[in-house]
Formats: C-alpha cells, sequence, structure tokens
C-alpha cells in the first residue's frame, strides 16, 4: 500500500509534489533525484506521444493519442456559429494489471 498523504485522502488527488514523496519514500531515494526521474518519465512518454508513438506500459496501461477533426459549434452566449479546430488529444487505456488492482 502506498501512502499518499493526509492533504491526498482529503482531497482524493495525488499531486506532483505526494508523487515524488511517495516514490523517495519506496526507493530511498533522495526527492530531488526521485522528481529529476519523475520528469525524465513524463518527458519521455510526451515526446513519444508527440511524435505519434503510442506507450504502453505492461500491467499499467497504454498512452496513445487521436486526432480530432475540424468541426461545427455554436458560441454558448450568443449562439454564433463558430469553428472548432480540429486537435490531438491523449487517451489512456488501464492494462489489466491495473484494473485488477482497482477491482
Amino acid at each position: 500500500m502506498v501512502y499518499l498523504g493526509p492533504s491526498a485522502e482529503r482531497v482524493g488527488r495525488l499531486n506532483k509534489m505526494e508523487l515524488v514523496a511517495a516514490v523517495a519514500d519506496q526507493t530511498d531515494l533522495p526527492r530531488a533525484r526521485a522528481a529529476d526521474i519523475i520528469d525524465a518519465v513524463f518527458a519521455t512518454i510526451g515526446q513519444a506521444l508527440k511524435a505519434s508513438e503510442e506507450v504502453r506500459l505492461v500491467g499499467f496501461g497504454t498512452f496513445s493519442t487521436t486526432s480530432r477533426a475540424e468541426s461545427a459549434g455554436r458560441n454558448p452566449r450568443t449562439g454564433a456559429p463558430i469553428t472548432i479546430p480540429a486537435a490531438t488529444s491523449v487517451r489512456f487505456k488501464a492494462g489489466k494489471g491495473l484494473r485488477d488492482q482497482l477491482n
């Protein structure tokens, strides 16, 4: 079991500094080193997604990108038609290990 700190239990979230603290505690690394490692992991995942690559972490899940085409919409205040630009978004699909851990 990972201790997430009192603020994570109170709010129901885990922020980056709490993640760094949990990793540092579990690995006996200084917090600064744990933060560097977490930053490197996030940067590597971001670079792979930017290159339209899929990131598969066996037992955890898969990060991938998807493209959304340009579409028509309406301004909710004025009702005027607007064009919603095309965009790329990130998807995450939980792996079997993570799903089993949650259920």
